[in-house]
């Protein structure tokens, strides 16, 4: 493995976290651990890579963890839950946390090593260049930028967020509400007015294209003609 991803793994039973440092640090991972989330937050959280975490831990659980690495450390780095309890609310609980993947124990150890690998895959920062129906975008995950017909866009972070999912959903309709909860998230307080004049800067931004961003009344935006 070229680059060594960092991962940290974070259960209160002993036995698991040596499961898990035996295994990934096999293949090749650099692997922390930690037996409560509380000794977790001490750490430097922006250097890894991903986080394993238990649900059910003590006194802070996984999924308080998990919020306190979104919200109050602002990362975006992948989250993997492990828990005892396979039910579908739980499961829907860790994916509006932000959770990337979600594995039940008793897991399988190979099971387990395949999804750390599909999860960063899929996180690893990408410069993809997307041909659409007016031309080219580039968009640059690890700068958060997009470069349209060759020229670079000033764009804010929303801005950044609206137009990549635009553009990598060409043709599907996105409502205003959908676009809410992926770029403001549920916990924001924010009306579809503001989705409407965030919208509006980027097509200016866009200048002559930007009325490739077209909405659709009644159903919401989308990228097309």
């Amino acid at each position: 493995m070229k680059d060594k991803k960092k991962i940290l793994a974070v259960d209160d039973e002993e036995s698991i976290l040596e499961i898990l440092s035996f295994n990934l640090e096999g293949e090749g991972y650099i692997v922390d651990t930690g037996l409560s989330a509380e000794e977790a937050i001490r750490r430097n959280l922006p250097s890894y890579d991903l986080f394993i975490l238990d649900v059910m831990m003590g006194q802070m659980s996984g999924f308080r963890l998990a919020e306190k690495i979104r919200k109050d450390n602002g990362l975006t780095t992948p989250i993997i839950f492990l828990t005892a309890r396979d039910s579908e609310n739980d499961r829907i609980t860790g994916f509006n946390l932000g959770a990337d993947d979600y594995l039940a124990k008793p897991f399988s150890v190979r099971e387990l090593i395949a999804r750390v690998r599909a999860v960063l895959r899929r996180s690893a920062p990408t410069r993809v260049t997307l041909e659409t129906v007016a031309g080219s975008f580039t968009v640059d995950t690890e700068n958060n930028l997009i470069i349209s017909e060759g020229k670079p866009l000033e764009l804010t972070r929303k801005e950044y967020d609206i137009l990549s999912l635009l553009i990598r959903n060409e043709g599907k309709i996105f409502p205003r509400h959908e676009i809410l909860a992926r770029v403001w998230g549920d916990d924001v307080i924010v009306t579809d007015r503001t989705v409407d004049v965030t919208i509006a800067r980027i097509r200016k931004k866009l200048g002559e294209r930007g009325n490739l961003i077209r909405n659709k009344s009644g159903y919401g935006y989308y990228l097309g003609e």
